[in-house]
């Protein structure tokens, strides 16, 4: 090959990844990114009734989806995305999960919100999954792990033709979507800035995570199994905190509100 031919070439794929290039705002890395923020809320929007439905449907209390809603959007508030179009749903799935759509959808099932105790908890956990949103990690793991022209290509099918995926297949493919560990701790040390800004203790999220890998000891926790627990994560967790926010006491707090709009509504 040619050395001209070859400058051509280098050229062109320097084109095109810095056309696909976006600044993660959590790392301050340029990484390859083939979406536009306008295409992840497209997307997101567009398979968010499909995952509804696949995780059992939105719980039929509008008192409980407005207070899970509000913590919510009282973290993303606070993200280096704010202006993302977040909403906050409670599922009736019985499984221990959390996920986080491309663009802003996010949903927390009941089996997670029966064996979380505070609302700081509550924050803790849906400020993991803004962090999700922010670092724009789902679109990555969909173009990795499914291929994003069977994304785009089942949202704009309402029947999809022989060979390819529909709408249904995708979504269940969506719902099983892992992180890397390497994604997990950035949502987790962006998480707690989240909701420290938010006025919660950060504290609540070291309890998810324990609870989360002491309930683990007994049964299978699927939030565990797409969000890999990346190495002494509690460890990192509480060292972040003491180093970050002194002020914060490993206590229990917001424990009222949290009974009274989730547990005594749930049992």
């Amino acid at each position: 090959m040619s050395y001209i031919r070859k400058l051509i070439i280098i050229s062109c794929l320097a084109i095109i990844f810095a056309s696909g290039c976006a600044v993660n705002p959590i790392t301050g890395k340029t990484e390859l990114m083939l979406l536009s923020p306008d295409q992840d809320i497209e997307i997101g929007q567009a398979y968010a009734p499909e995952i509804k439905e696949q995780l059992g449907g939105p719980i039929d209390d509008h008192q409980l989806q407005q207070y899970i809603n509000r913590v919510g959007q009282s973290v993303a508030a606070t993200s280096h995305r704010p202006e993302m179009p977040y909403e906050f749903t409670a599922v009736n799935e019985e499984s221990l999960n959390a996920l986080a759509l491309p663009g802003g959808p996010i949903f927390i099932t009941k089996g997670m919100l029966l064996q979380l105790e505070t609302e700081d908890q509550l924050a803790g956990i849906l400020a993991h999954e803004v962090a999700h949103v922010v670092a724009r990690h789902g679109a990555a793991q969909m173009s990795r792990q499914i291929g994003m022209d069977i994304v785009l290509s089942a949202v704009v099918r309402d029947e999809a033709p022989r060979g390819a995926m529909t709408v249904a297949q995708v979504g269940r493919q969506i719902i099983n979507l892992s992180y890397s560990r390497d994604q997990e701790r950035q949502s987790d040390i962006a998480g707690i800035d989240y909701m420290v800004e938010a006025g919660y203790n950060p504290y609540g999220m070291q309890q998810v995570m324990e609870m989360l890998e002491q309930a683990a000891g007994v049964r299978s926790i699927e939030f565990l199994s797409t969000h890999p627990s990346p190495e002494n994560r509690v460890q990192y967790i509480n060292a972040r905190i003491r180093e970050r926010y002194p002020q914060f006491d490993n206590v229990r707090t917001r424990t009222q509100d949290y009974n009274r709009n989730v547990l005594d509504r749930l049992n």
